[in-house]
């Protein structure tokens, strides 16, 4: 067993399977195994265990998308025209075949999210090594939300054709970035972040003519939508606008949000809401875990190695039960962009630009809901962590073990239902 074990992680393609196949069957088996064992709260009484655990919150959608188009019926375009076409289409494609909506979302996302692997592989193999390929596919499988590659979302889909479109303006092949490109912004609107940093790129580069036209041309799947909605709707950007209408979005940075956020971190859910130190303790143990932060990093150079990061991993643990989701979604994007700086000389232009374009768009969105599963679906931040944690295999490990711990409990909140990432306080 352990000589085959080790030829499977000496060949990199059975590798990049291997932990395709591993991450998703922790999902499979926690949704559809476990999950029906698991008391399901009385507001969830009705969810249904089965291949429709993997339908959930958006992705009744995406299924009527596909099924009946977008909903024209009233005066104003319905809260679905927020959801970009290509996936839907994909879904509909599938039904002619004669497969339930539900089964052919599964299987596009799924085969789209692994060909991801496979395809950031060879990237960062080409542009670094392939020792840091290995540890960011392990990022990438076992991040926690990759289980929105699974369930039927637009993560995979939209992964594979983000990074397909950035590998192959970094090989110059301008004809299949524009392809790619235009499938990515077909499928979710953050792929516009795609035009700034190929022109940007291109600029900094001295790149031929052809890498602009790409580059312009890569927003052609948004550009055909926009042209959709403005015969349908009337309104060019109706994708924009429900989101504002029926979300309740703000305009530009959502700063209350981003100060709640940062509220419920530092000084507790139930204080911010009452507006007063009502539970002390959360405060507390907070400032309690910065203090031993700030001595730990005060006192490492007489600390040895292994006992330093794994107290300091340690706290950042401790301070995930204190806080929760809050703080899972504030790293995910202001943690994000600390790690592309830091990482910046490791990266290559184009994933460096991209990652920072892409978050200054999720910044600029005018929400805080779900930033963390949207933050994922920028490839960038994953190839960041992974070419991170490649320096550091004893913070690695300790990552992919929460990982690991996060994908369990975020399927199975999915399988109930259960709005993902939203981790209620453990401590306090």
């Amino acid at each position: 067993m352990g000589y085959f074990l080790s030829k499977i992680l000496q060949n990199e393609w059975y590798f990049v399977l291997l932990m395709g196949v591993l991450s998703r069957t922790i999902i499979i088996v926690t949704m559809m195994a476990i999950a029906p064992l698991v008391s399901v709260p009385s507001e969830q009484s009705g969810v249904n265990f089965g291949w429709e655990v993997f339908s959930a919150w958006d992705s009744p959608l995406y299924q009527q998308i596909a099924a009946n188009s977008y909903d024209n019926s009233g005066s104003e375009p319905g809260a679905n025209v927020a959801f970009f076409p290509l996936f839907p289409l994909l879904i509909r494609l599938g039904m002619t075949l004669g497969l339930s909506a539900n089964l052919v979302g599964i299987l596009v996302n799924n085969t789209a999210f692994f060909l991801t692997l496979f395809v950031v592989y060879r990237w960062i193999k080409q542009t670094n090594s392939p020792f840091v390929a290995r540890w960011v596919v392990a990022t990438l499988a076992w991040c926690p939300l990759s289980i929105f590659g699974t369930v039927i979302y637009t993560e995979g889909v939209f992964l594979l054709f983000s990074s397909l479109a950035l590998f192959s303006f970094e090989s110059k092949k301008y004809t299949q970035t524009m392809v790619w490109g235009i499938l990515a912004t077909a499928t979710r609107i953050t792929g516009l972040a795609l035009i700034p940093t190929f022109l940007w790129v291109a600029w900094q580069k001295k790149l031929p003519l052809m890498a602009y036209v790409a580059g312009l041309l890569s927003g052609g799947g948004t550009f055909l939508y926009s042209l959709y909605c403005w015969f349908h709707f009337n309104d060019p950007i109706a994708f924009i606008t429900v989101q504002h209408t029926e979300w309740q979005r703000k305009q530009g940075i959502d700063w209350e949000g981003w100060g709640r956020m940062l509220a419920e971190i530092t000084i507790g859910g139930k204080n911010w809401a009452a507006g007063t130190i009502a539970d002390p303790w959360h405060p507390f143990l907070f400032l309690l875990i910065m203090a031993i932060a700030y001595g730990l990093w005060h006192y490492r150079a007489a600390i040895p190695q292994p006992y330093f990061d794994y107290s300091l991993y340690s706290l950042g643990f401790f301070l995930w039960l204190l806080s929760g989701d809050p703080l899972l979604n504030t790293l995910s994007v202001l943690g994000g962009l600390v790690l592309l700086w830091c990482s910046r000389q490791r990266l290559s232009l184009v994933v460096y630009v991209y990652g920072l374009c892409a978050l200054g768009l999720l910044l600029a969105s005018g929400g805080t809901i779900s930033l963390n599963r949207l933050a994922y679906g920028i490839v960038s931040l994953s190839i960041a962590l992974g070419v991170t944690l490649s320096r550091s295999p004893r913070w690695g490990y300790c990552t992919l073990a929460f990982f690991t711990l996060l994908l369990i409990t975020f399927s199975l909140r999915f399988a109930q239902h259960q709005w993902v990432a939203t981790i209620i306080n453990m401590i306090g």
